[in-house]
């Protein structure tokens, strides 16, 4: 079974039960053996709230060293969203594989008059897969109310419903009561009581169902056993918020450090603080929990961190600040007026909404809630349920809204609103997820640039998009020429295959036919073709100009190199720099203490200089297998001094830290450069590199330091990097750095094998689509063991040395400077012979 089979297999399942229950959904778990049987299980619900809470619990959970699945729905644009373990989603080999187990079963239950539905299967492909990844801990959003969710096929350990408002009436009851009712049938069996942040008669009603309960509020109203408060924005991405933990004799929660926490969240919102507390609460009953609680980091930092580092697209995501964009995935009455509130906080001069939604939602109160806009362009999502924008333009125009358009697509409303929208405006984006999940799309799509020199590695790139097999056999051996890989909406991929064709190229495409996802399509042409091509997109609807821009950039028919104010300031503007390696440690996997002494260092970093680095790097932790911790003041004494002593020598100094307190020291020393290998996993870190206006490299890492026998799956090793590394720019972007100050690194030997480091090496002019300068850090590394046997593996070295310049990389991060200045020059000459 191929991979689009599977998906369509799984799109294609009935959308309703036949009848509520979770008996299909415990028969499906029981003929796959049980998963997840001996799983600690952390289940979300409520009516507004549930995706973020997940999020918080899953990334406070993560930070104390567990090991977390995460399962939400819906997603926002792609299937694979919904079920992540410790951040990395499903792969799609597993997709299949769990459809070709499952099949038969399901087409027989369907048969025998019992179908299951697609959120049953997926919800179960969820546990699954958690079961097999052998996570610690997995955390569920519910679907849709609680008794009979599909995911209260499990005994959860630690469980709540967030808030209630009437929804889904048709479904869970005409009152607050009942639905309230529902929702707390998520309560744990035994002595753990069910949190809630809900207030008045739905928490008496969640009361009576539930018995003890430990509320989370705000302490303007009801008594709560947790009290936060929303303290505001701190800046246009984050704001702060006070937690006061409750009590810790009430039931199985686990002592902190500190009976009040001050955090940052990145999640704005008053309603977000309520939120962090339950999470937080969550968090606390699930470690309590645990038998060993000695072996899970949890206390006051630890939260701190997961809090701030809960990222969750779509929610009031602020993606741009001149003009202010926002992206929010509201979709009831209640959420657009949360909408609205946060908005509030900021100040814009006028404002324009792109707005779409579904035809069963209440989109006339949610019109209502949200501030009269002054210019609106109603859309209709790619999605079956989407309402006709004609009903939703006259919608806005009864709300008064003065400027008012019936749009066609989400890409093309956008377009519309980007043009009318001064840098002193707001763009604002809502009405649905699937609205949101598109335009986050145009504004994020990357094409992808592939070498494809023969048909074998042409069929490879075919069937990572999911090209059918027939479709690839006739395709691949008119790819080897110009060819990128990108994402789009189904109707954008019609286009394309049409024209493309019709100019004498060829088009792969994804094999998926499920509407609203989105397809994998492969382009292949002449630079002539390309050029056609995109002059014909240009005046095409859905949104196609817009990737039609970036097609030419791929192919080279525009020169975008970034420019703005920073460029030719860096030496890796005109020619791949040369970044020497100076570690200030007694344990580094290749010069581990021999500059450990001050002076010793000082005399390298000099060394170096005359050896010709544009660079030097300095670090003061090892991130080898098995290395140690530093503390922060330990490593700062240990890079400080030597900062300090070689600043005015005539190179560029980075700092090697995956921390923000010696980052800023380092800068204050005189570092002009932040080389952070754990990817902006301090949050802290973008906004220090954007307040100081200094360049940020970010690595790929899964673990920092390695963690040898660590098993990463991926599906394939550079698309899966890329598609990280393109959110942590997005990150340090949303933060304030512009793209060409952010350098991106694959992270060889990271959390991958020797095989999967020679590919990223031998694909690195792929990660161009990033549009961030290259860096690429391989100098002695075991992956060179097999074809360089010696201890040195020096030879190998330079060889990739040249190879990465040659695939161009920007940056290339060595210990011996000579030598890899020399294999620069080499492919610099190879490129210009007449140069001097």
């Amino acid at each position: 079974m191929d991979y689009h089979e599977a998906a369509d297999f799984l799109f294609d399942l009935r959308r309703f039960a036949v009848r509520p229950g979770t008996e299909s959904t415990a028969a499906l778990r029981a003929a796959l053996g049980d998963p997840g049987d001996d799983l600690p299980f952390v289940q979300i619900a409520g009516s507004n709230g549930k995706g973020s809470t997940a999020k918080m619990v899953e990334s406070i959970l993560r930070e104390s060293g567990l090991s977390v699945g995460l399962y939400t729905s819906p997603h926002l644009s792609s299937l694979d969203e919904r079920i992540q373990v410790d951040g990395r989603p499903i792969t799609a080999s597993a997709i299949t594989e769990f459809i070709e187990r499952t099949k038969p079963w399901l087409v027989d239950r369907a048969a025998n008059g019992e179908p299951l539905t697609f959120f049953e299967v997926v919800t179960m492909m969820g546990v699954w897969y958690f079961d097999r990844e052998d996570v610690d801990v997995a955390v569920l959003e519910v679907g849709l109310g609680g008794e009979y969710d599909a995911t209260s096929v499990v005994d959860p350990v630690a469980s709540c419903v967030t808030t209630v408002t009437l929804e889904h009436t048709d479904v869970l009851g005409d009152t607050i009561q009942e639905i309230a009712t529902t929702k707390a049938k998520v309560t744990p069996e035994g002595e753990t009581p069910l949190v809630t942040g809900a207030t008045g008669e739905a928490r008496e009603a969640i009361r009576a169902e539930a018995g003890d309960l430990l509320t989370v509020g705000t302490g303007d109203g009801e008594a709560a056993d947790c009290t936060v408060s929303y303290e505001g924005r701190v800046n246009h991405t984050e704001a702060s918020a006070r937690i006061d933990l409750p009590a810790v004799d009430r039931g199985p929660w686990a002592p902190l450090d500190a009976d009040t926490l001050d955090v940052r969240l990145p999640l704005l919102g008053e309603h977000q603080a309520l939120n962090a507390g339950i999470a937080t609460t969550l968090a606390g009953q699930v470690v309590g929990s645990f038998d060993d609680t000695d072996a899970v980091d949890f206390d006051a930092e630890t939260i701190g961190r997961g809090l701030r580092n809960a990222h969750w697209p779509g929610r009031f995501e602020v993606m741009g600040e001149e003009p202010l964009v926002v992206l929010d995935g509201a979709h009831n009455p209640e959420a657009t007026a949360t909408l609205a509130e946060t908005l509030s906080t900021f100040e814009y001069d006028d404002l324009h909404l792109v707005f779409g939604a579904m035809g069963d939602k209440s989109y006339v109160e949610m019109a209502e809630t949200l501030p009269v806009p002054d210019s609106v362009v109603t859309c209709r999502p790619d999605h079956h349920r989407a309402e006709d924008p004609d009903v939703l333009a006259r919608v806005f125009e009864k709300t008064g809204a003065d400027d008012v358009t019936a749009g066609s697509s989400v890409d093309e409303a956008f377009d519309t609103a980007r043009e009318r929208t001064d840098p002193e405006d707001c763009l604002l984006v809502c009405g649905s997820l699937f609205a949101v999940g598109e335009a986050r799309t145009t504004l994020t799509r990357r094409a992808v640039p592939k070498q494809v020199d023969d048909t074998e590695t042409a069929r490879d790139v075919l069937s990572n998009a999911h090209v059918t097999d027939c479709e690839t056999d006739t395709e691949s051996e008119r790819a080897v020429h110009r060819v990128v890989s990108m994402q789009v909406e189904g109707r954008q991929a019609t286009i394309l295959d049409r024209e493309l064709r019709s100019l004498g190229g060829s088009c792969g495409t994804s094999g998926v036919t499920a509407a609203g996802e989105l397809h994998d399509v492969v382009l292949m042409g002449t630079l002539a073709q390309f050029r056609q091509l995109t002059a014909t997109l240009d005046s095409q609807p859905f949104g196609l100009s817009g990737i039609a821009d970036e097609i030419r950039r791929q192919v080279g028919l525009i020169n975008d190199t970034g420019g703005g104010a920073d460029s030719h300031q860096y030496p890796w503007d005109e020619r791949t720099a040369v970044m020497g390696i100076l570690n200030v440690t007694p344990d580094s996997f290749h010069d581990g203490g021999d500059f450990f002494d001050r002076e010793a260092a000082i005399d390298g970093a000099k060394a170096l200089v005359e050896e010709g680095a544009d660079i030097i790097d300095i670090g003061g932790e090892s991130t080898r297998p098995g290395a140690d911790p530093v503390g922060v003041d330990e490593e700062i004494d240990r890079v400080v001094p030597v900062i300090e002593a070689v600043s005015d020598l005539d190179v560029q100094i980075s700092v090697d830290t995956r921390k923000a307190a010696v980052a800023e020291a380092a800068l204050d020393a005189g570092a002009d450069i932040l080389n952070d290998v754990a990817g902006l996993e301090d949050p802290a870190m973008r906004f220090l590199a954007a307040d100081r206006e200094v360049p940020v490299i970010v690595m790929h890492s899964i673990d920092t330091p390695v963690v040898p026998d660590r098993d990463v799956d991926y599906e394939d090793v550079v698309e899966d990097v890329i598609r990280s590394l393109n959110e942590r720019v997005l990150l340090a972007e949303k933060a304030g750095i512009p793209r060409e100050r952010i350098i991106v690194d694959p992270g060889l030997g990271f959390g991958k094998t020797a095989a999967e480091s020679f590919e990223l090496l031998g694909r690195l002019d792929e990660f161009r689509a990033l549009g961030c300068p290259i860096l690429i850090g391989h100098s002695h590394k075991s992956m060179f063991d097999h074809v360089d046997p010696t201890d040195d593996r020096l030879e190998a070295t330079v060889a990739a040395t040249a190879l990465a310049a040659g695939r161009g990389a920007d940056i290339v991060r060595v210990h011996d400077v000579a030598e890899n200045r020399t294999a620069v020059g080499v492919q610099e000459a190879t490129d210009d012979p007449r140069s001097e």
